[in-house]
């Protein structure tokens, strides 16, 4: 891995770490456990997330729209995924399943964007300011899902010009074939970098020193 990362410029970006997907007993783990856990998903994200703040690097949680009373009920063209939450209140406001994992805490220096409705972390937020604002010029995009909001993100991300890194074993998706895609198949058209966990936190070591 080539790509080098100044801790002032770049920022990672921690999609959706809901305890509905990250947490046993989340009303989406079921079916994201098998993949998590091969990819070692927990373990990976705490790895990216500890290193780049050891590097300095600003965090920003980039949330999904937490379910509430009324959702989606009177909207033309609520989308498959938006359908299942109005169904199964997943990340509901107000529940354990809408919190953060235990694990995925904001501190101060951190940035919590305002929540997105869809899959791109930019669409009817504010990510694009508060990362201009902060002087980001490269982001690092883990969480869930691969080929849902991470792929969204990040695409989005790249059509306003940010330099985009994938960390294939820190995201997961429901099936091997959709995270095959994300990152293989996807990912190549529009990442400036596709590494792993551990080679990246090569990267941001050796930069540190």
């Amino acid at each position: 891995m080539t790509d080098t990362y100044e801790p002032t410029s770049t920022a990672i970006l921690l999609v959706d770490p809901y305890n509905d997907f990250l947490s046993e007993g989340g009303k989406v783990w079921p079916a994201l456990e098998s993949v998590a856990t091969q990819v070692g998903l927990l373990d990976n994200l705490r790895a990216v997330v500890g290193a780049g703040r050891r590097a300095g690097q600003k965090v920003f949680f980039v949330p999904h729209r937490r379910w509430q009373e009324g959702d989606y009920e009177t909207w033309e063209h609520p989308n498959p995924t938006q359908r299942l939450i109005q169904d199964r209140h997943t990340f509901a406001l107000g529940t354990w399943g809408g919190e953060f994992h235990p694990d995925f805490q904001p501190t101060d220096e951190d940035v919590v964007v305002l929540e997105h409705w869809a899959q791109s972390g930019f669409a009817n937020t504010d990510l694009d300011f508060q990362l201009k604002q902060h002087g980001i010029t490269h982001v690092i995009v883990i969480g869930l899902l691969a080929n849902t909001c991470i792929e969204s993100t990040g695409r989005y991300a790249m059509e306003l010009g940010y330099h985009v890194t994938l960390v294939r074993d820190a995201t997961a998706a429901y099936l091997p074939e959709m995270l095959h895609a994300a990152h293989e198949l996807n990912g190549p058209t529009y990442a400036h970098a596709i590494t792993t966990t551990a080679d990246l936190l090569a990267t941001l070591e050796n930069g540190a020193r």
